[in-house]
């Protein structure tokens, strides 16, 4: 997984010509510690490329798509946000609603 910040995100996110998942994360959060893991396994088996972003040290990012709660998932496709997932989900459903069943 990829570690984004204000520096990089631009390039990682918005200017990929694959999908990207972004978490928007922070490390008080507890959902967001168990979903680290499962969000790996779906990379490995996948080939998703997924990035982390720790809304405590970048706030700007988080304000800039609305995100409110955290663990928040955007898919971002073509630099866009295409599909939204707030919070902790079973490897299965998150699959399934990320189309990669």
């Amino acid at each position: 997984m990829i570690t984004l910040t204000t520096d990089n995100y631009e390039e990682q996110v918005l200017e990929n010509d694959k999908p990207v998942l972004v978490e928007f994360w922070a490390d008080w959060c507890g959902p967001c510690r168990m979903l680290g893991p499962v969000l790996e396994q779906i990379e490995a088996e996948h080939g998703l490329t997924i990035g982390k972003l720790d809304t405590d040290a970048h706030p700007e990012i988080m304000a800039r798509y609305g995100v409110m709660a955290v663990p928040t998932m955007l898919l971002f496709e073509n630099g866009e946000p295409v599909k939204q997932i707030v919070g902790a989900k079973p490897k299965r459903m998150l699959v399934a609603e990320l189309g990669l069943a």
